[in-house]
């Protein structure tokens, strides 16, 4: 990993937990089979220093992760433009880890995760959801090896 450039705007591994768990969404980034690079913004769920998100059974980001497991994720929390100062106030985190499909418990779980996230005023209608959706839905879990955050605030 390459040492963060401006050091005095790293912000520290709690900081980096709180913003994981508080931003709406996040950019998954692969690289295909042809070192082709792919960023999808995606929603997720972070829990136990590991992202969940679901996915279709098929399609561009699976084949990227089957060929190569290896992603990172970014998320942007706060921002401000500073317009006279031409410069921005900002909150981010980017974490890399290696992807791999989740089943049973772990699985219900986190959909489940993402339910309480996404749609804290509808957990039953979504447990049933869960329920119809399964076998159409496959779970994807990213578990963090290492995880840097930056600020200026």
């Amino acid at each position: 990993m390459h040492k963060m450039r401006r050091r005095d705007r790293a912000a520290g591994h709690r900081d980096a937990e709180k913003l994981l768990s508080q931003c709406e969404y996040g950019v998954l980034s692969t690289v295909g089979e042809d070192g082709q690079p792919y960023g999808m913004p995606l929603s997720y769920a972070y829990k136990n220093n590991s992202l969940y998100f679901h996915s279709a059974l098929s399609g561009h980001k699976l084949d990227n992760i089957l060929g190569n497991p290896k992603v990172s994720f970014c998320v942007v929390g706060h921002t401000r433009v500073l317009p006279a100062e031409f410069s921005t106030e900002y909150e981010s985190v980017i974490a890399f880890g290696t992807v791999s499909e989740v089943s049973g418990e772990e699985k219900t779980a986190a959909l489940r995760l993402l339910v309480e996230k996404y749609s804290p005023g509808f957990i039953e209608e979504g447990l049933r959801y869960i329920e119809r959706e399964d076998k159409v839905t496959k779970v994807l879990k990213v578990e963090i090896d290492h995880v840097t955050g930056k600020a200026r605030r």
